[in-house]
């Protein structure tokens, strides 16, 4: 993983592999004699919790430092929302299923912006504005699948649950992390984020949203584009003017994010805020899946 400095200190690589080579004695199997760092029950028991936090921090920012990965574009969306021309594989109504199915146009333009943020990307040799997603399924296929499109890598977030987290296919191997916490995941979301793109959802893309509008508007993040796609959605399903007009929030905090409906609109804020070069896509994508 990190490369390291020559040190004629023993490693404990070769100590875990000299453990395997002792015998097997009452004494050996006992749970005592586990080296701490390799006893999986030890590792894991609520007592370990903050060293848990710090090593899943650590892991995928180490990985990422050694990469030369400055900055990235972030996509939240929903898993439910399918690619067009396949069935909602979520869907609990009838009438879910039918606003599922309309909603899967923002599968296509999270992959199209995904393909202009990894052109850009591919131009500054994966350096900086990465793809990032959550690593499942829906818009977040979308943006790694994107990415794919254009021969650039991605990442992908992923995060161990019940259902739904396995990671999909476009994500990029070397760039697909696991993570057990939502806390940690979080913070890699928007520790390298030069954008923010939100796409149809539901709790965790809300989740993901306010956290980010928390962060800007308390000053514990710098302004950064955030992007929601779907005017006709978020404006049905959230009323922020309600918020300002109560005075619960402020109302230039209404401006710490813009309301498009196609990755175009989206992108060239992006690009604008950031004195881009144009790109331009090789072809449009089908309106149907190939």
């Amino acid at each position: 993983m990190v490369k390291r400095h020559h040190t004629p200190l023993r490693s404990s690589k070769q100590d875990i592999e000299q453990i395997r080579k002792v015998p097997r004695t009452a004494q050996t199997e006992a749970p005592a004699y586990r080296l701490a760092f390799s006893d999986e029950e030890f590792m894991t028991s609520d007592e370990l919790r903050g060293v848990r936090f710090q090593l899943e921090y650590l892991k995928p920012e180490l990985w990422l430092q050694e990469r030369g990965v400055n900055s990235t574009v972030v996509l939240f969306g929903g898993a439910r929302i399918p690619a067009p021309g396949k069935d909602p594989w979520a869907a609990k109504t009838p009438l879910a299923a039918r606003n599922l199915k309309k909603n899967s146009r923002y599968y296509q333009e999270a992959r199209r912006f995904a393909q202009y943020a990894s052109l850009i990307s591919r131009s500054m040799d994966h350096k900086e504005f990465m793809v990032v997603t959550g690593g499942g399924p829906g818009v977040m296929e979308a943006g790694n699948r994107g990415a794919c499109d254009v021969d650039a890598p991605s990442i992908g977030f992923n995060i161990v649950l019940p259902h739904e987290q396995a990671p999909n296919a476009w994500v990029s191997p070397e760039y697909c992390f696991n993570f057990h916490y939502f806390a940690t995941r979080k913070i890699h979301f928007l520790l390298r984020a030069r954008a923010v793109a939100i796409f149809p959802g539901g709790f965790g893309t809300m989740d993901e949203f306010f956290e980010t509008l928390t962060l800007i508007q308390t000053g514990r993040m710098e302004p950064i584009p955030i992007i929601l796609f779907g005017s006709a959605f978020w404006n049905r399903v959230i009323n922020l003017e309600a918020l300002a007009e109560e005075g619960t929030i402020s109302p230039g905090d209404l401006d710490l994010f813009s309301i498009v409906d196609t990755a175009d609109e989206g992108w060239s804020i992006v690009a604008s805020r950031y004195d881009l070069p144009a790109v331009r896509l090789a072809e449009q994508l089908d309106s149907e899946e190939e």
